[in-house]
């Protein structure tokens, strides 16, 4: 699977809309969303309009208008959203459940590529599937929490705890299951 970078920032762009709902912000301005994700105002607004036309953002003008989740977090699965921006999940065509296409394999059935795609394309789906939006924010927020990092829109929402993030590398234990698992232990402390 590619993620394409229309499908990676309307994922942030979501990511951080469910971040404002958190912190109480009714509205963020498209340039604000734009500014948080480092990208030109114009491409953020293209996308937040195919969100909003599937229902999942929401759009409101005048002076404290922006755009908000159009509907609860909890309803919104990672996986329907790289749907919606890129078509598949599927590294190759004909290894789709969605977007189904026959390929150029003279026998389809039998061949060992389309069979191993299958299955890496249901280990996609089984992970993207499974989670939420409002997961992936809570995870996120919590390990924003946890170093001490202001979330996105903090100065709108008046929270002062910032502080600047440092450059690491990709560690695995900072993905996303390994926080949903520290989130479940902290949970499971608590009860």
């Amino acid at each position: 699977m590619h993620l394409s970078k229309k499908a990676e920032y309307a994922l942030r762009a979501m990511i951080h809309l469910g971040i404002a709902s958190e912190l109480g912000l009714a509205n963020v301005a498209g340039v604000d969303l734009a500014e948080a994700n480092r990208l030109p105002l114009k491409f953020v607004e293209r996308i937040l309009q195919e969100l909003r036309d599937a229902g999942l953002v929401e759009a409101k003008r005048g002076k404290s208008g922006g755009y908000s989740l159009g509907c609860s977090a909890d309803a919104i699965r990672i996986g329907d959203l790289v749907r919606l921006m890129d078509g598949r999940l599927a590294p190759i065509c004909c290894a789709s459940e969605g977007a189904y296409q026959r390929c150029t394999c003279p026998d389809e059935d039998h061949c060992g590529l389309r069979m191993l795609m299958i299955d890496v394309r249901n280990a996609i789906a089984s992970i993207l599937d499974r989670y939420t939006l409002s997961q992936v924010v809570e995870v996120t927020l919590r390990k924003m929490r946890r170093d001490g990092v202001a979330p996105p829109f903090a100065n709108l929402a008046s929270i002062t705890e910032i502080q600047v993030p440092q450059r690491r590398r990709a560690d695995p234990a900072d993905g996303f299951l390994a926080g949903l698992s520290q989130l479940a232990t902290h949970h499971e402390t608590e009860d």
